[in-house]
Protein backbone atom coordinates (compact mmCIF):
# COMPACT_ATOMS: atom_id res chain seq x y z
CA UNK A 1 0.00 0.00 0.00
CA UNK A 2 1.30 3.50 -0.78
CA UNK A 3 2.67 5.85 1.86
CA UNK A 4 0.21 8.45 3.22
CA UNK A 5 1.63 11.67 4.65
CA UNK A 6 0.87 15.37 5.11
CA UNK A 7 1.37 17.32 1.89
CA UNK A 8 3.88 20.14 1.54
CA UNK A 9 4.06 23.02 -0.93
CA UNK A 10 6.65 21.00 -2.87
CA UNK A 11 3.96 18.38 -3.61
CA UNK A 12 1.70 20.81 -5.51
CA UNK A 13 3.06 20.15 -9.03
CA UNK A 14 2.14 16.46 -8.76
CA UNK A 15 -0.94 16.90 -6.60
CA UNK A 16 -2.92 19.37 -8.67
CA UNK A 17 -3.03 17.36 -11.94
CA UNK A 18 -4.01 14.19 -10.03
CA UNK A 19 -6.98 16.01 -8.44
CA UNK A 20 -8.10 17.30 -11.85
CA UNK A 21 -7.81 13.81 -13.42
CA UNK A 22 -9.86 12.32 -10.59
CA UNK A 23 -12.75 14.80 -10.76
CA UNK A 24 -13.06 16.42 -14.16
CA UNK A 25 -12.71 15.85 -17.87
CA UNK A 26 -12.23 12.76 -19.94
CA UNK A 27 -9.46 11.20 -17.78
CA UNK A 28 -11.89 11.14 -14.82
CA UNK A 29 -14.17 8.77 -16.71
CA UNK A 30 -11.55 6.06 -16.16
CA UNK A 31 -12.65 5.88 -12.52
CA UNK A 32 -16.02 5.61 -10.84
CA UNK A 33 -16.04 8.67 -8.54
CA UNK A 34 -15.83 11.51 -11.07
CA UNK A 35 -18.02 14.58 -11.58
CA UNK A 36 -17.33 14.70 -15.34
CA UNK A 37 -20.96 14.01 -16.30
CA UNK A 38 -22.33 16.67 -13.93
CA UNK A 39 -19.76 19.45 -14.32
CA UNK A 40 -18.46 19.79 -17.84
CA UNK A 41 -16.41 22.98 -17.59
CA UNK A 42 -13.81 24.46 -15.30
CA UNK A 43 -11.19 23.10 -12.95
CA UNK A 44 -11.92 21.32 -9.68
CA UNK A 45 -9.36 23.43 -7.83
CA UNK A 46 -6.19 25.44 -8.39
CA UNK A 47 -2.66 25.66 -7.03
CA UNK A 48 -3.47 28.70 -4.90
CA UNK A 49 -6.36 26.95 -3.14
CA UNK A 50 -4.34 23.80 -2.52
CA UNK A 51 -1.42 25.88 -1.23
CA UNK A 52 -3.72 27.74 1.17
CA UNK A 53 -4.98 24.42 2.58
CA UNK A 54 -1.41 23.20 3.09
CA UNK A 55 -0.37 26.40 4.86
CA UNK A 56 -3.45 26.64 7.12
CA UNK A 57 -2.72 25.22 10.62
CA UNK A 58 -6.41 24.30 11.00
CA UNK A 59 -6.26 21.99 7.98
CA UNK A 60 -4.26 19.01 6.78
CA UNK A 61 -3.99 17.80 3.22
CA UNK A 62 -2.91 14.18 3.20
CA UNK A 63 -1.43 12.62 0.08
CA UNK A 64 -0.77 9.05 -0.97
CA UNK A 65 2.44 8.46 -2.89
CA UNK A 66 3.72 5.57 -4.91
CA UNK A 67 7.01 5.57 -6.82
CA UNK A 68 7.41 9.31 -6.09
CA UNK A 69 4.04 10.11 -7.70
CA UNK A 70 0.99 11.55 -5.93
CA UNK A 71 -1.82 9.05 -6.47
CA UNK A 72 -4.42 10.23 -3.95
CA UNK A 73 -5.35 12.91 -1.42
CA UNK A 74 -7.85 13.94 1.22
CA UNK A 75 -8.39 17.19 3.14
CA UNK A 76 -9.23 17.47 6.84
CA UNK A 77 -10.40 20.80 8.28
CA UNK A 78 -10.93 21.66 11.94
CA UNK A 79 -14.36 23.25 12.32
CA UNK A 80 -14.07 23.58 16.11
CA UNK A 81 -16.33 22.35 18.91
CA UNK A 82 -15.39 18.74 18.22
CA UNK A 83 -16.26 18.84 14.50
CA UNK A 84 -13.97 18.23 11.53
CA UNK A 85 -14.74 18.37 7.82
CA UNK A 86 -13.36 15.84 5.34
CA UNK A 87 -13.22 16.73 1.66
CA UNK A 88 -11.23 16.57 -1.55
CA UNK A 89 -10.93 12.79 -1.39
CA UNK A 90 -9.38 11.87 -4.71
CA UNK A 91 -7.65 8.82 -6.12
CA UNK A 92 -6.03 8.68 -9.55
CA UNK A 93 -8.72 7.19 -11.84
CA UNK A 94 -6.43 4.37 -13.00
CA UNK A 95 -6.08 3.21 -9.38
CA UNK A 96 -9.66 3.56 -8.13
CA UNK A 97 -11.53 0.59 -6.62
CA UNK A 98 -8.31 -0.82 -5.12
CA UNK A 99 -8.80 0.26 -1.50
CA UNK A 100 -6.74 3.47 -1.52
CA UNK A 101 -9.79 5.73 -1.05
CA UNK A 102 -10.77 3.76 2.05
CA UNK A 103 -7.20 4.03 3.43
CA UNK A 104 -7.14 7.80 2.81
CA UNK A 105 -10.53 8.20 4.50
CA UNK A 106 -9.35 6.23 7.52
CA UNK A 107 -6.19 8.37 7.71
CA UNK A 108 -8.32 11.54 7.54
CA UNK A 109 -10.50 10.29 10.39
CA UNK A 110 -7.38 9.62 12.50
CA UNK A 111 -6.13 13.16 11.85
CA UNK A 112 -9.55 14.58 12.73
CA UNK A 113 -9.56 12.67 16.02
CA UNK A 114 -5.88 12.89 17.01
CA UNK A 115 -4.85 16.30 15.68
CA UNK A 116 -8.08 18.32 15.88
CA UNK A 117 -9.70 16.42 18.78
CA UNK A 118 -12.86 15.93 16.71
CA UNK A 119 -15.62 13.72 18.01
CA UNK A 120 -17.49 13.72 14.71
CA UNK A 121 -16.79 14.47 11.08
CA UNK A 122 -18.92 15.74 8.26
CA UNK A 123 -18.56 15.89 4.51
CA UNK A 124 -20.62 17.01 1.55
CA UNK A 125 -21.33 14.94 -1.56
CA UNK A 126 -23.27 15.95 -4.66
CA UNK A 127 -26.74 14.59 -3.93
CA UNK A 128 -27.05 12.94 -7.36
CA UNK A 129 -24.03 10.74 -6.73
CA UNK A 130 -25.98 7.90 -5.14
CA UNK A 131 -23.27 5.26 -5.69
CA UNK A 132 -20.68 7.41 -3.92
CA UNK A 133 -23.07 8.20 -1.06
CA UNK A 134 -23.68 4.46 -0.70
CA UNK A 135 -19.89 3.92 -0.51
CA UNK A 136 -19.64 6.46 2.33
CA UNK A 137 -22.63 4.91 4.09
CA UNK A 138 -20.79 1.57 4.14
CA UNK A 139 -18.02 3.39 6.01
CA UNK A 140 -20.36 4.75 8.69
CA UNK A 141 -21.35 8.12 7.19
CA UNK A 142 -25.05 8.88 7.39
CA UNK A 143 -27.09 11.59 5.69
CA UNK A 144 -27.87 14.37 8.17
CA UNK A 145 -30.92 15.52 6.21
CA UNK A 146 -29.18 18.83 5.50
CA UNK A 147 -28.40 19.97 1.97
CA UNK A 148 -26.17 22.84 0.92
CA UNK A 149 -25.79 24.71 -2.33
CA UNK A 150 -23.04 23.53 -4.65
CA UNK A 151 -20.17 26.05 -4.40
CA UNK A 152 -20.37 26.91 -8.12
CA UNK A 153 -23.57 28.30 -9.69
CA UNK A 154 -24.68 25.87 -12.39
CA UNK A 155 -27.77 25.51 -14.54
CA UNK A 156 -29.42 23.28 -13.53
CA UNK A 157 -28.20 23.79 -9.96
CA UNK A 158 -26.49 21.05 -7.97
CA UNK A 159 -26.90 20.45 -4.25
CA UNK A 160 -24.70 18.82 -1.67
CA UNK A 161 -25.90 16.23 0.84
CA UNK A 162 -24.25 16.53 4.25
CA UNK A 163 -23.03 13.20 5.64
CA UNK A 164 -21.91 12.80 9.25
CA UNK A 165 -20.07 10.17 11.25
CA UNK A 166 -19.26 10.01 14.96
CA UNK A 167 -15.62 9.26 15.74
CA UNK A 168 -15.01 6.69 18.43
Amino acid sequence: MPDIRVATIEDLPGLHPMVERAYRGEPARGGWTHEADLITEGARTDLETLGAIIEDPEQRLLIAEQDDAVIGCVQVSNRGKGLAYIGLLAVDPALQAGGLGRKLLEAAERVARNVFDARRVEMTVIDRREELIAWYRRRGYLPSGETRDFPIALDPPLFMSVLVKPLL
